[in-house]
């Protein structure tokens, strides 16, 4: 095969597979194939999302620390708040779908915290054999996924007092004002006061050395001129948009993906943790892909930066946002989250303190993450 033609296959294989199977998915919806339309829909949403990724990792690049990955949590947040909202809408027909809904917000946290971290963590550390990040970041994240998951305990618990099933909606509706308070705050922390929380206090080894070999052959390297790739040459104000056009594809996607998956997981008794799952990997699929590669590059502050940011949005700004579009769509929202959920979410956050918290990773710890995850999944098939 060509090289041109190869090269042009891997650049651009994500966005042929993402519109194809969301043609296929149309396709067969039409023809009232749920189960293929859902599996279609499902790997559409997911090849584009990791398009929106690769663009926004490019913006990333472009916006440094922290603001790049601000890009990289928001865009993969956007197809999150979609794909729960587009499900959401379907409680219409189907109540049950609420805990669908409920479910997928945990688990958006909980697949971010042990899977795109555990993994990342495990195969950056085969690669290397210790790797080191600013534990301040990784402290000042765990103090907010401390506090913002214990906010999401507070509806759970009225529910099971005497007056507390009357006052659930008003109750869930003063959590999530307090957690996009909690968000505006953290925002400024982040972006204006202490930035230095959030950067890396040491380059990674392969990117020193580049650096260095660089620096001997008194030799720059632009890698938006060698490189092919479109998304390379466009302006930053273009490839927001370009970001704005995929995700309004993968919200087309999601309505087939919604409409059929809810009537699927109630064919086959799909429990409302595991479908919650689903979404979540679905969603954060695009993500665990960046994470992996800036892994094996050594770049574990900017795993930090992506798994714990985009853990903290999915609560504190994905929360309030769905309240708000559920309240103005009609809909009642409520966060009485389940023990199994809170008590996940919880574990999840201290076992994320404790492998963050000096500063230093392993592969280890990494697979501690990834066992955790599987336990959890087991438990959610069943309960």
């Amino acid at each position: 095969m060509d090289r041109r033609i190869r090269y042009f296959i891997e650049d651009y294989w994500d966005i042929f597979i993402g519109i194809a199977s969301i043609a296929l998915a149309v396709m067969f919806n039409a023809q009232q194939e749920s189960l293929l339309s859902t599996l279609f829909a499902a790997i559409g949403i997911a090849a584009l999302s990791l398009t929106v990724a690769e663009v926004a990792d490019i913006l990333s690049e472009r916006l440094h620390e922290p603001y790049g990955s601000f890009v990289l949590t928001f865009s993969a947040v956007a197809v999150e708040i979609i794909l729960l909202y587009v499900i959401l809408l379907e409680v219409r027909h189907s109540p049950e779908v609420l805990e669908t809904v409920k479910g997928g917000i945990i688990s958006a946290v909980i697949v971010d915290l042990n899977v795109l971290l555990g993994l990342a963590v495990f195969l950056g550390g085969l690669a290397y054999t210790q790797q080191q990040h600013n534990k301040e970041t990784s402290s000042a994240y765990s103090t907010v996924l401390f506090v913002a998951s214990s906010a999401l305990l507070v509806p759970g618990l009225l529910s099971h007092t005497e007056n507390g099933s009357a006052s659930l909606t008003h109750v869930s509706h003063l959590i999530a004002g307090v957690l996009l308070l909690f968000y505006i705050i953290i925002f400024i922390f982040q972006t204006r006061t202490h930035t230095h929380f959030f950067k890396a206090t040491a380059r990674s080894r392969f990117f020193r050395l580049k650096r260095k070999l660089q620096e001997e052959e008194d030799a720059e390297i632009d890698e938006n001129e060698s490189s092919d790739y479109i998304f390379e040459h466009l302006s930053t104000a273009v490839n927001f948009m370009v970001i704005f056009g995929f995700i309004a594809i993968i919200a087309f996607g999601a309505e087939i993906f919604a409409g059929n998956g809810v009537v699927i997981a109630r064919e086959h008794g799909i429990s409302a943790g595991l479908a919650g799952l689903v979404i979540a990997i679905i969603s954060v699929s695009p993500e665990i892909f960046t994470a992996v590669r800036a892994a094996r590059n050594d770049q574990i502050q900017r795993v930090v930066n992506i798994a714990m940011g985009a853990s903290t949005v999915s609560i504190i700004l994905t929360v309030p946002i769905l309240m708000m579009l559920a309240y103005f769509s009609g809909i009642n929202l409520t966060l009485d989250f389940n023990p199994l959920q809170i008590g996940a979410l919880l574990l999840t956050i201290l076992l994320v303190w404790k492998t963050t918290d000096e500063g230093e990773t392993n592969y280890f710890e990494g697979a501690s993450h990834m066992m955790f995850f599987l336990s959890y999944a087991i438990i959610a098939a069943y309960y």
